[in-house]
């Protein structure tokens, strides 16, 4: 073994079933496979000067191959057509760019097969994928690392592990993706953090210099989709993308990100600080960075890449992942947008609604730091016995220190409160993402789920740590001044939520609606994916609204979901959704008015009483509710409003027949 190695470990257990065969030197594993999932490894020598993996079902391939000299570069390609085209690969470590003058030593390939329960988009993940562990030698430092590679039927993934020297180091990135011509790209900046709205592009308009917070999401010629994040986000700093004006993107972290306005805001003594790369001890993992690739926009939506390349849960905090008995989804209320005062009565009133909606949970803001410990008590008692579970809001700023964490989270706990929301985070600094890894586990010991605000996007820390509900990274119903909902709402279910749950805090019947219907905003509820889902619109205007039946029905996550073909980006948004044995057709449209026809084809082969809430074609504050049998047969035609909406109950049940 070359020099410069430090001490590669084995990475094939006896266990596990060789490919093929031969005299070959192990290479590292980073990660082992969870319990379910089954894991085959082959590794051999090479001097070749490429490596391929391919998707299981044949048709996405990432490439890996060196030019310039020694420098690695990579493609991705699907149905033989370019998703990424070819572009330089950087990984830097100490200002050393380990991807110039290499080597390929070594290639390990394996095969991976993964089940495991998920929420939010459907209940359960399948996760079939290749993958080679390439050993790459840098020629000048003699240093050795990995680069991983992974690919599945619906995206791909590759990331960097360079073995500890025994002292700190320093790392960046520079990996290029190259978009192809004639592609249409949707992304904001950091002006906001992860609270932007989406602009579309066309790939040649797109500035140097631009920045885009992932997911950064692409139509390809041919009408496939993409979209670029990361997954796995550890022990590291978040990323970022850089466009360079050449129709690429190039990886950037944390330090070097634009600083958000709330960051200004709230932390401009911090600034000077957290703009110093972070230094990492011992192995240097970075996250996976992923590209989504499919055919349609449902294939996006029901994408599980990103929890598929993070650890399992930790069996001793959550003995049945996220099935574990304290992990709860549910929907709550929440005393913000839409009035009340803030006192210990009316969150005791906010609880009796939430009771009478059938939700679960009441999410109080900051001035329950206010009440003392039996006024905090008196709300939680009187809450569980309307069968309401209380969530308290708190600033990360005085969450910092382990002692501090420690003292919040057993307060909650001898409280019976059962979930906290944290807030304004507001950079993606790798001392930041520690603060996330470290609020999740402490937060796990003591058995309070969470709710992240002001946050970055999420990248699988719901399959790491199931006690993370939900999180904000979304512009949502808090800004009030938004002009172009309609766009915006019908962009994000494409966008923003294929990197995961989001608490856009959705559904209100006042002003801050903008241009949008009464129908739209609770089609909002059910296809804004946030296993705890947080009710923008006072209880009480929920109870006196004509469509209340429906919303109490909606649940918060769900069984399967198809993203239906008329999706549009920015134009129309229609999901059919199935919760156990009743299906919902749930319809947001953009801001131009039109008629669908939809075919049911997704209900089973039954009979179902329905229930239909439609727009009002002259009064957007205004819903018209029908009910009748339909079959699978059937094709409902459905007249949308600007920014309107819809949403269809199909029940078994005779219980739905009035």
């Amino acid at each position: 073994m070359a020099k410069g190695n430090n001490n590669l470990e084995p990475s094939c257990l006896s266990r596990r079933a060789f490919l093929s065969t031969g005299i070959v030197t192990p290479l590292i594993v980073a990660t082992l496979p969870s319990r379910n999932q089954s894991l085959a490894c082959a590794t051999s020598r090479s001097s070749a000067s490429e490596v391929k993996v391919t998707s299981p079902d044949g048709n996405l391939s990432l490439e890996v191959f060196l030019r310039d000299q020694g420098r690695l570069h990579y493609r991705v390609t699907f149905n033989h057509e370019a998703v990424v085209e070819p572009g330089a690969m950087g990984m830097i470590v100490d200002e050393i760019d380990l991807c110039r003058g290499s080597q390929i030593v070594r290639v390990e390939r394996y095969e991976a097969n993964d089940r495991y329960a998920v929420r939010g988009v459907h209940a359960e993940a399948v996760s079939r994928s290749k993958g080679a562990k390439i050993s790459v030698r840098h020629v000048e430092s003699m240093t050795s690392f990995i680069l991983e590679l992974r690919a599945f039927n619906d995206g791909i993934a590759f990331r960097y592990i360079v073995p500890g020297n025994g002292g700190p180091r320093i790392p960046n990135e520079s990996t290029r993706f190259v978009i192809p011509a004639e592609s249409t790209v949707w992304f904001h900046d950091f002006e906001g953090h992860y609270e932007g709205i989406h602009a579309r592009k066309n790939i040649a308009d797109v500035r140097d210099s631009e920045w885009a917070a992932p997911p950064l999401t692409i139509k390809l010629p041919g009408a496939r989709y993409a979209a670029i994040t990361e997954a796995a986000l550890m022990n590291y700093s978040g990323m970022g993308l850089q466009a360079d004006g050449r129709s690429g993107f190039t990886t950037r972290l944390g330090h070097v990100l634009p600083v958000s306005y709330p960051f200004r805001l709230r932390y401009a003594g911090d600034q000077e600080r957290l703009a110093k790369p972070a230094a990492i001890s011992g192995t240097v993992t970075t996250p996976w960075r992923v590209v989504m690739v499919g055919r349609d926009l449902n294939t996006l939506v029901n994408c599980d890449i990103i929890t598929s390349l993070s650890p399992p849960p930790d069996k001793k905090l959550f003995p049945a992942g996220a099935k574990t008995e304290w992990l709860t989804p549910g929907r709550a209320v929440w005393k913000y947008l839409d009035g009340g005062e803030n006192t210990l009565e009316e969150m005791k009133n906010f609880s009796r609604l939430a009771s009478e909606l059938g939700f679960e949970y009441n999410v109080v803001e900051g001035f329950w730091q206010k009440w003392t410990e039996d006024q905090m008590r008196e709300l939680v008692d009187y809450s569980r016995r309307q069968r309401v579970g209380i969530w308290f809001w708190k600033h990360s700023k005085d969450l910092r220190t382990p002692e501090s964490r420690v003292k919040f989270f057993k307060l909650l706990h001898e409280l019976g409160v059962v979930g906290a929301k944290i807030d304004f985070f507001d950079h993606e600094a790798k001392e930041i993402i520690d603060l996330y890894q470290a609020l999740l586990e402490e937060a796990a010991r003591h058995k309070i789920m969470v709710d992240f605000h002001g946050a970055n996007k999420p990248a699988g820390e719901s399959r790491i740590w199931p006690n993370e509900m939900t999180r904000e990274a979304i512009r949502g119903l808090e800004y009030r001044n938004m002009q172009t909902r309609a766009a915006h709402d019908t962009t994000l279910p494409f966008t923003r939520l294929l990197a995961g749950h989001a608490d856009y805090t959705p559904m209100i019947f006042g002003e801050r609606r903008r241009e949008t219907s009464w129908a739209h905003q609770i089609a909002s509820a059910a296809i804004f994916t946030s296993p705890v889902l947080i009710y923008g619109a006072h209880p009480k205007n929920i109870l006196e609204n004509p469509a209340v039946d429906m919303i109490k029905s909606i649940p918060s996550v769900w069984d399967e979901t198809i993203a239906l073909s008329f999706c549009e980006i920015g134009e129309l948004a229609t999901f059919a959704r199935r919760s156990g044995e009743n299906w919902f057709l749930t319809i947001m449209n953009g801001p131009t008015a039109k008629t669908i026809k939809v075919p049911l084809s997704f209900l089973a082969s039954s009979k179902y009483q329905a229930m239909a809430v439609r727009d009002v074609r002259d009064d957007a504050a205004a819903v018209d509710i029908a009910r009748n049998v339909v079959t699978r047969g059937d094709v409902l035609t459905i007249e949308l409003r600007a920014g309107g909406g819809f949403v269809g109950r199909f029940s078994r049940s005779s219980s739905d027949v009035t």
